[in-house]
């Protein structure tokens, strides 16, 4: 009895050692490891080193301060693993991304922060924004299948919007905007989750309902509904009013384009609305005219405020209308700059709040041409290019969305080559998805290597 009990211990054993060498087998390290630095990528713009962030507190730009060293780091060392990956296998894609208006648009960048007005700075938040761009860019190559990308977006996803709803559960001080916040005391009641304040949260939950949609069309009937709709709820409650008009409309306006067939025709849809809207509100407070049209319309003719910064900013580009003042270099000290009478607290802003002049102010109309060139004219031919040979789908249609939503954004916010900040981060993305989609076939989401 001892005996036969001791030979079943023995073939449990076996088998279970069998069960697990199996499993160890099929399971591909490298393919795992390109996952997991997608995700963590994904995370760490998402949910940053620090998040829920104690606005009341007089210390918050140190407790910020504190954590740049770090960020440095973590966005460097998940680039550099990040680029030996593509390399290792995806170098014929990673040749595609060396054109000559790339080149131009690089050379430009280090001409900008050579010829800044505060060099170091500019040196130092390019640096921060090169590693997260090429791990924006990089990020469509690291899942070895379709399949394997879906779940990194998906599973970051649900773990961003659980986060964000303890939050208001658990800690609301910390996760919704209170009448004590030390700065914008007026938003008390927005939802702003882990981020730190709402115009943040509201443009990813915008991107995050988009994804939802996609899951749902690639055959996600669970996880793609439950992200949507947590992320439109959440939208709702931050009050972002500019993402919660353009989350529907852009969609709408996405597929307006995916049918249609003509490029020419695209580009019409596309970018004549994008196109009023920066006359509407930037060129409302050149032109007479256009102002006047603007106080027609049924909104504050002011756009909260931003018309007063729309004009300083302006002055601002015709000073250095070339070089510009130096990438992400201008709005750190302006008190000693001269404003409008009544406008004096245009100099207390952050940004420009128009992604499109901002880039003027910092790095030139040259800087300004080549990112209209490479961000908002060449991904639409990319798209347009993956249709004509069966590439786009419902991925194509994802990266077509949020690369719209971000257009349109940029014209009442700035984020365009805003080091970590997470929309640029998905802009860049859906920019670099499209650049591949056009060149190269998605792997069969059934297949286990690329």
């Amino acid at each position: 009895m001892d005996r036969s009990a001791t030979d079943m211990t023995d073939v449990e054993a076996r088998s279970f050692g069998h069960v697990l060498r199996d499993g160890l087998a099929k399971l591909n390290v490298v393919q795992a490891a390109r996952c997991l630095v997608a995700v963590t990528a994904l995370l760490l713009v998402l949910i940053t080193l620090d998040p829920f962030p104690d606005l009341r507190s007089e210390a918050i730009a140190n407790v910020v301060g504190g954590r740049m060293a770090l960020n440095y780091i973590s966005f460097g060392l998940l680039a550099a693993v990040a680029v030996l990956f593509a390399i290792a296998s995806d170098a014929p894609s990673l040749k595609t991304l060396v054109t000559p208006l790339h080149l131009c648009f690089i050379g430009w960048m280090l001409f900008n922060v050579v010829f800044s007005e505060s060099r170091e700075v500019s040196i130092q938040r390019l640096v921060l924004a090169a590693s997260v761009t090429s791990l924006a860019v990089l990020l469509p190559l690291l899942p070895p299948t379709q399949r394997s990308f879906n779940l990194c977006l998906g599973g970051t996803a649900l773990v961003l919007l659980v986060l964000c709803y303890l939050g208001v559960i658990l800690a609301p001080q910390y996760s919704i905007h209170t009448a004590l916040d030390i700065t914008e005391p007026q938003l008390a009641g927005d939802w702003r989750g882990s981020f730190g304040h709402k115009n943040v949260a509201s443009p990813v939950m915008t991107i995050l309902v988009y994804v939802g949609i996609y899951l749902c069309a690639v055959g996600s009937f669970v996880m793609g509904p439950v992200i949507a709709a947590l992320a439109g709820i959440f939208l709702i409650f931050t009050g972002g009013k500019t993402s919660s008009v353009l989350c529907l409309a852009i969609y709408a306006l996405a597929s307006l384009v995916y049918v249609t067939r003509s490029l020419w025709l695209k580009r019409i849809i596309c970018f004549v609305p994008l196109i009023v809207m920066n006359l509407l509100t930037v060129g409302s407070v050149v032109s007479p005219a256009l102002g006047a049209m603007t106080r027609l319309l049924p909104l504050d003719a002011t756009f909260t405020g931003r018309s007063a910064i729309w004009e300083f900013a302006l002055a601002a580009v015709a000073e250095r209308p070339v070089i510009g003042h130096g990438y992400a270099a201008f709005w750190d000290d302006l008190t000693a700059r001269q404003t409008t009478q009544g406008a004096e607290w245009a100099t207390s802003a952050a940004h420009s709040h128009n992604s499109y002049l901002d880039l003027a102010v910092t790095i030139g109309l040259p800087g300004l041409v080549l990112v209209i060139l490479i961000f908002v004219l060449a991904p639409l031919k990319n798209f347009q290019a993956a249709q004509a040979h069966n590439r786009s789908g419902a991925l194509g249609k994802l990266f077509l969305t949020v690369w719209l939503f971000g257009l349109y954004y940029g014209t009442t916010e700035t984020f365009l080559l805003e080091r970590q900040n997470p929309i640029w981060f998905m802009f860049a993305l859906a920019v670099a998805g499209l650049h591949f989609l056009a060149r190269f076939q998605c792997v069969d989401p059934m297949e286990p290597d690329r």
